[in-house]
């Protein structure tokens, strides 16, 4: 299996947890990441002032935040392909949070 080399090199935070990321090829993706914000890691996002301080990592060229959330650049390029996973996923890991 392929694993397509994507690398983010720009963003803008266009509403409240959407953002437009920009990729070294041109193409450029407005992702809202609200769903997918749940578990130990991306839970956390969901403080507004914490997603917001979101920057690009110069090494790996994608999107990462202060707490250590960060998004594969690939999954970012194709979130269409994953989005209904990391929805899903969200979904379980508020389950499992109630249940703790």
């Amino acid at each position: 299996m392929n694993h397509a080399i994507c690398r983010v090199i720009g963003l803008e935070i266009v509403r409240p947890y959407t953002l437009r990321v920009k990729f070294d090829d041109g193409t450029e993706r407005e992702i809202n990441f609200q769903p997918v914000l749940a578990g130990e890691i991306y839970g956390a996002l969901q403080d507004e002032t914490l997603f917001n301080q979101v920057a690009i990592d110069p090494e790996v060229h994608t999107l990462v935040w202060p707490n250590g959330a960060d998004f594969d650049p690939e999954t970012l390029y194709n979130w269409t392909k994953y989005e209904d996973a990391l929805k899903s996923m969200a979904r379980q890991w508020a389950i499992d949070q109630v249940k703790a």
